[in-house]
């Protein structure tokens, strides 16, 4: 006999509740190690240019290894997402990128490091990805931003985190010692994240329903609040199935390319480089890494403003406009003209991408996407994203050699503005809406009744 769960319905109606707080801590351990690893490379690489380990060039294909293993990560996790689970594959790339750790800090040469660094990427890109979805499945809709922002804040730490290392460790001790610790931690999260239960709404999707109702009871127990308190479930037939790749994708698809492409190239044609612009610049590895410092606390004080508000406004609003300041905050620095001006100019850009990528990659993207293709459908967005951060080195070294910081932020603007226009012209409001509900019509006719909505 058949069981309608109604887990969306009974998830959407719960409060928020010790189960919510620590799956946010646990989801939010494991990106905080990935964004650590990931804004660290800015602080070696700036290191091993300056001790003469390594150029300019080969620091290009380092990067750029990370994020085609990033890119790899991203596809595969959500094809291993949707078929498998979101607890397989969030604990599959959490121990890739934990042993790969180890594997880089004892790497005896750059080529070494390079494809340390590419398996390590694998992990980083499945973790993003995974992660932001499966918090999302689980938080009321009237929560849903702020939580997905909280997230975002565990991996934008890690900006400010490893800013802080990289200038008090990294020419003290070297580099090695700091991929060790990661990988230490990263084998301890995997260990404590082994208890978190699969996604109800996943399971019920695939027909599971026992599996999905002991979960849900569960959560609704810890809640203090018994299915029978709640608003009686709906009776309807499960949600049509929506094909991957069909028309009325087609526009979700473009917004959520355009919002990972805008992204990435902010922060792997600009914040990841800061280091070794301040080097070729003159300032030495210790001033560089401590400008470097002021400007990434912009990361946590970015998500914190998108736990503030990514509930309270119109999201796609905010989307256009974040993206239009980051553009203008972007064609403003070059023009700086005192150490101080640069730090404050850089802190504010910093901050903006940060709030941007709190509000449009934690929630937005994933919200896009019904549940039964949220993972691939997103993984595919990510995995273009990371594809253009990872050609960024290969057109950062050539502008900045031949226009300098001008040349870099100037394609930076270019790339904020397309992608306000193409949010914009596509974007749906997803604020305070069930996932169920957002999930594209046979026709656009839903999706149009609702963009420019008031939020309640």
């Amino acid at each position: 006999m058949s069981t309608i769960v109604a887990s969306g319905a009974r998830l959407d109606r719960l409060p928020i509740c010790a189960f919510h707080r620590r799956l946010l801590w646990l989801i939010g351990a494991g990106m905080f190690l990935d964004g650590f690893e990931v804004y660290l490379a800015g602080g070696v690489i700036g290191l091993l240019i300056k001790t003469g380990w390594t150029d300019m060039a080969s620091a290009g294909g380092f990067i750029s290894a990370g994020v085609f293993g990033m890119v790899l990560g991203a596809w595969f996790s959500g094809i291993l997402g949707d078929r498998f689970g979101r607890r397989f594959s969030y604990q599959l790339n959490l121990l890739i990128f934990g042993l790969a750790s180890f594997a880089a800090a004892a790497a005896p040469s750059m080529p070494w490091l390079v494809a340390a660094r590419f398996v390590m990427g694998i992990g980083l890109g499945a973790e993003i990805v995974v992660g932001y979805a499966t918090l999302i499945e689980y938080v009321p809709p009237t929560h849903r931003g702020r939580w997905g922002a909280g997230l975002s804040l565990f991996m934008n730490a890690a900006l400010f985190a490893s800013a802080i290392s990289g200038y008090f460790v990294l020419p003290m001790i070297g580099w090695r010692s700091l991929f060790v610790a990661v990988g230490v931690a990263a084998l301890g999260v995997w260990y404590l994240r082994k208890g978190v239960p699969e996604s109800p709404r996943w399971l019920e999707q695939k027909g599971r329903n026992v599996e999905a109702e002991a979960i849900v009871a569960g959560i609704e127990a810890e809640a203090g609040v018994g299915r029978s308190a709640l608003p009686p479930a709906p009776s309807a037939p499960p949600a049509a199935m929506h094909p991957l790749f069909s028309r009325e994708m087609v526009a979700r698809f473009a917004m959520g390319f355009a919002l990972n492409i805008g992204g990435n190239a902010a922060v792997y044609g600009f914040i990841v480089w800061l280091p070794s612009f301040f080097v070729k610049q003159g300032l030495t590895i210790t001033s560089s890494l401590g400008f470097t410092a002021i400007m990434s606390l912009g990361g946590p004080v970015g998500a914190a403003i998108g736990m503030l508000v990514a509930d309270r406004f119109n999201r796609k609003r905010m989307i256009v406009g974040l993206s239009v300041l980051a553009a203008l905050l972007g064609f403003a620095y070059p023009f700086a003209d005192s150490n101080e001006w640069v730090a404050l100019n850089g802190f504010a850009l910093v901050t903006v991408i940060y709030v941007f990528v709190a509000v449009a990659w934690a929630s937005y993207v994933p919200e896009l996407f019904p549940t039964e293709i949220r993972l691939r459908a997103a993984g595919y967005c990510n995995a273009v994203g990371r594809l253009v951060a990872a050609a960024m080195p290969f057109a950062v070294v050539p502008l900045f050699t031949r226009f300098g910081v001008v040349g870099v932020v100037s394609l930076l603007g270019a790339i904020l503005l397309i992608q306000a226009v193409v949010v914009a012209a596509l974007g749906i409001e997803t604020n305070r809406r069930s996932l169920e509900a957002l999930a594209p019509e046979e026709t656009d006719q839903a999706a149009m009744a609702v963009r420019e909505a008031p939020i309640g």
